[in-house]
């Protein structure tokens, strides 16, 4: 309990002082989190409309893959990343290994297939009678979407919401492909790992209460956005 306190301390210490690695780390973190949940949702919410919303030939194989996706170990995703980023990999001449940009991409990786999931199955769930309704009324395709995409925003915020949940918490792979670098790759959970094999523990502490209000905040803010939605 003593080390909790002294850890929670330990943020507001960092905090009031200005340290400028930890503010440099918590920007790192906001900004590769919420570029990685942007991209994946720009990516995901139109694949999964489609998904949700047609039949074809491979769509259960489609959907196999996407749920495999959804459970993908980090670690694994850095791995295949880190081959294709490698020198003497495919895309090794970009220069992108151990980057921000590495980090983005691997938790693009994690998140997309929850994005892709979550939205596919609220469209699958929608009442056949209304998708008749809306055929009916000589709805063009995009106005069928529109009036969709509307009824089901519950449950599309919630499908942002865990995949910011997953880049938020993700370690493995950022570590893998980003190398927590300091002043460059390094995050707040790469940090905590860090810190924390170093017997540091105050300051992975600190660091987890830093981490689990941008979380808190982030998360408030988005629950806000899907409740007023709901009421209007």
């Amino acid at each position: 309990m003593n080390l909790f306190i002294e850890g929670i301390l330990k943020a507001i210490e960092m905090i009031l002082s200005g340290d400028r690695e930890i503010f440099k780390i918590t920007y790192t973190t906001l900004q590769v989190c919420l570029t990685a949940i942007f991209i994946s949702t720009l990516i995901g919410i139109p694949f999964g409309v489609f998904l949700g919303l047609n039949s074809f030939p491979g769509k259960k194989i489609v959907l196999v893959f996407v749920n495999i996706g959804m459970g993908l170990p980090p670690v694994v995703a850095g791995l295949y990343i880190t081959m294709l980023l490698w020198r003497s990999g495919p895309l090794g001449h970009l220069g992108l290994l151990y980057t921000t940009h590495a980090i983005v991409i691997a938790q693009v990786l994690v998140s997309l297939p929850i994005i892709i999931g979550l939205t596919s199955a609220a469209f699958q769930q929608m009442d056949s009678k209304m998708l008749m309704q809306i055929k009916a009324l000589g709805a063009t395709r995009f106005q069928k979407v529109g009036l969709l995409l509307r009824e089901t925003k519950l449950a599309i915020m919630a499908a942002i919401m865990a995949g910011l949940g997953r880049v938020l918490a993700e370690v493995g792979a950022a570590m893998m492909v980003g190398g927590n670098i300091k002043g460059d790759t390094r995050i707040l959970t790469t940090s905590m790992v860090m810190e924390v094999s170093q017997g540091n523990f105050d300051v992975a502490i600190a660091l987890s209460f830093i981490l689990m209000t941008l979380a808190f905040i982030i998360t408030f803010i988005l629950t806000s956005l899907q409740q007023r939605k709901q009421l209007v």
